[in-house]
């Protein structure tokens, strides 16, 4: 969805031109999250003025603004705070008036951008119309501003500082939201807050951090004061261990200082995504929901909101390093990001695999589960629970649980399941399957079911992310930062992280020793196998160009594990290429998609050799007999297909895990076809890659 980022120096004298720069290259490096408009907030010629730059379309556009701008690029400021965003449109349509940073009023005594939907923003518009505030945009977040500059002007015996004023806002406000403000009345500081939407926050310093923690303030009855007796003392600190006084009240959180105890020049840098970051600093800090961040004066305080409902929070944030590189959110050689990510899916399925499986031993060993192996054998059932992709990895891989551990398993889709308010047990074990880990309709059936007392499972490929953090245990996919919308290396690598946890369940089983062992042998030879799928690509990009040019609509069909292929293959061809197409069960077809068939209509049926074999082969005739012309996905020793048919040939592997190899190809086409209608493929029209509302 939106992309929130954030620019606040200290002591560090910067020009307008390198800021404006920053800001624009943290909004495209967050691109890949869907977005409509972009927007900046920088400080102005004198104290308290901003300039905002604002466009309909792509960064590229913005940047174009700007410097066509007529101002002064070389003004310096020692310490400044500035904001950006990407917009994906909820309330109003794309326009440079709907396009954030959003002002209170004229002369933006508070700015504020925002990812979410704040829930309650048209009763809110109605009540402030009424105390005669007049409103320019179409946005919730516009009423968010001007709430703040209400509360702020409705005070004027009894100033709040900056975060107390953000919290007296937020607790008038329902949804889920991330928030930057900014306001003139506070010079040179900012406060984030996040509830639902993802946010998190670099530090960048010349010098080492003293600390690699900030501790959060929770205030007490009526007071603004930390109470943090419980939590473990640093002895290098700066502020003094407790020694008796186990009550102390600490008013003054981590501030960056050097050695000296001078304060020392600190960048921090705000975003929705580390990808915004990595360019600048390693050093990121996530904050969890209801967290509010203070930074003024090169000090970082984190403040709770308080909420009564929520489950129990540490008493410190953790500064941690990021693992990723600048590199890997680059595309390189390739021409889109999605293309790049198709093409290191055998070393994103290695890195899934890395240190789990043992080839010599044929064991796994998943570390993030092992403690939690009993239960789950124990469950009553287990309940996958995910969104789209993650969704169809689920089926992919569903007989596979039900055949290894005979537990039953059922698959929902994460809204469905909320909306029918499934009923959940203790003995239940629920498995929640995310690339980012902050999809908003998966984290909410958690909660429902954390509030159950069923076990909860994460599997995500986003450390630090919100489900990584609230279920019980998981398991990280490994497949490294997925910039394009389509999530292709996450469905494979999704597919390979639930497979081994199947695995894993059934090691205390000896009679299905055969059966794991042949596919842990299946697992080594796939890196190798997924190449040679794709160096068939010339011939898919000649099918996209030819037979399935100017088609408007694709069936496709498969039976048994293939069906979860069908289903993510469509997926891809819809969002990607914009043609409609539809993922059939070919047990079906009798009962209905048959009467689809004819010359005319394009049918992809995925026939490898399996189990159903025989009677996938039955459904290529009821279709071939309706002068359907199929083209076959296919083994590549495979004989028995009639002359004539055009065919996408793949190596044979174990049943369970073909559907890794033939879903290449699918992703393949998709491509393609985007590619010769001339469309957009890493930025399709209306999609975003990180679903953070419902």
């Amino acid at each position: 969805m939106c992309g929130i980022f954030g620019y606040c120096s200290f002591l560090q004298e910067k020009d307008r031109k390198t800021i404006c720069e920053i800001l624009c290259n943290g909004l495209a490096r967050q691109e890949y999250r869907g977005y409509d408009s972009a927007g900046i907030g920088i400080d102005g010629d004198k104290p308290g003025e901003m300039m905002f730059f604002k466009e309909v379309g792509k960064v590229a556009g913005l940047r174009k603004k700007i410097a066509e701008a007529d101002i002064n690029t070389s003004k310096t400021f020692l310490s400044q705070v500035s904001i950006a965003h990407t917009r994906w449109a909820t309330h109003g349509p794309p326009s440079v008036v709907n396009c954030h940073p959003l002002k209170s009023d004229p002369k933006a005594d508070f700015t504020v951008v925002h990812n979410g939907i704040v829930t309650n923003a048209a009763a809110l518009r109605l009540v402030l119309q009424k105390r005669g505030f007049s409103f320019e945009s179409e946005t919730d977040t516009e009423a968010v501003a001007i709430l703040t500059k209400y509360i702020y002007d409705s005070q004027p015996g009894k100033r709040m500082n900056f975060p107390e004023l953000v919290k007296t806002v937020l607790k008038e406000l329902e949804g889920s939201f991330a928030f930057v403000f900014k306001s003139s009345h506070y010079p040179n500081e900012v406060v984030t807050a996040r509830r639902g939407s993802p946010l998190l926050i670099g530090v960048k310093t010349e010098k080492k951090l003293k600390v690699d923690f900030v501790d959060v303030e929770f205030a007490t009855e009526g007071e603004n004061k930390s109470i943090d007796a419980l939590a473990p003392t640093s002895p290098g600190g700066l502020l003094a261990p407790p020694t008796s006084n186990t009550n102390l009240l600490r008013t003054q959180s981590r501030a960056f200082m050097s050695e000296d105890g001078m304060p020392q020049p600190i960048e921090f840098f705000v975003a929705s995504d580390a990808a915004a970051i990595i360019e600048h600093t390693k050093r990121v800090l996530y904050l969890e929901d209801d967290d509010i961040a203070h930074i003024a004066e090169g000090e970082l305080h984190i403040h709770r909101l308080r909420r009564t409902d929520g489950p129990q929070v540490a008493s410190q944030r953790t500064i941690e390093t990021l693992e990723i590189e600048l590199a890997e959110i680059m595309k390189g050689k390739f021409d889109h990001f999605m293309q790049k990510e198709i093409y290191e899916q055998p070393e994103s399925v290695v890195n899934t695999m890395r240190g789990r499986v043992n080839f010599d031993a044929n064991a796994i060993t998943l570390g993030g589960l092992r403690a939690y192996l009993p239960i789950i054998r124990r469950g009553r059932r287990i309940v996958f629970c995910a969104c789209g992709t993650s969704y169809h990895s689920a089926i992919a891989t569903r007989a596979i649980f039900e055949e290894l551990t005979e537990i039953p398993v059922s698959v929902e889709l994460a809204s469905d399941f909320l909306d029918r308010r499934t009923p959940i047990f203790r003995d239940d074990v629920c498995v929640f399957v995310s690339q980012s880990g902050e999809t908003a309709d998966t984290i909410l059936a958690m909660r429902y079911c954390l509030e159950r007392g069923a076990l909860c499972v994460g599997v995500v490929n986003t450390v630090g992310s919100t489900m990584s953090r609230e279920t019980h245990c998981g398991v990280h996919i490994n497949a490294g930062p997925e910039i394009g919308v389509a999530s292709t290396k996450a469905y494979t690598s999704q597919y390979i992280a639930l497979l081994m946890i199947a695995l894993q369940l059934s090691e205390d089983r000896i009679s299905l020793t055969a059966r794991r062992n042949q596919i842990i042998e299946g697992l080594h030879a796939l890196p190798g196998q997924i190449k040679k799928v794709l160096e068939g690509d010339k011939g898919l990009q000649e099918l996209a160009t030819g037979v399935l040019a100017n088609q408007r609509s694709l069936l496709l069909m498969g039976r048994g594990y293939q069906y979860a292929t069908c289903l993510e293959g469509a997926l891809k061809i819809k969002e990607i290429s914009y043609m409609h197409s539809e993922g059939i069960l070919a047990g079906e077809l009798k009962h209905g998609p048959l009467a689809l068939i004819d010359e005319n209509m394009p049918v992809i049926i995925i026939m490898t050799r399996d189990s159903f074999y025989p009677k996938v082969q039955s459904a290529f005739s009821q279709i071939t007999a309706r002068k359907a012309q199929p083209i076959v996905v296919c083994n590549e020793d495979d004989e028995g297909i009639p002359q004539g048919v055009k065919t996408i040939r793949v190596p044979k592997t174990v049943d369970c895990l073909q559907g890794l190899l033939n879903i290449i190809p699918m992703q393949l086409l998709s491509y393609h076809l985007a590619v010769r209608n001339g469309f957009d493929v890493d930025f399709p029209r209306n999609l975003a890659k990180s679903v953070t509302t419902e």
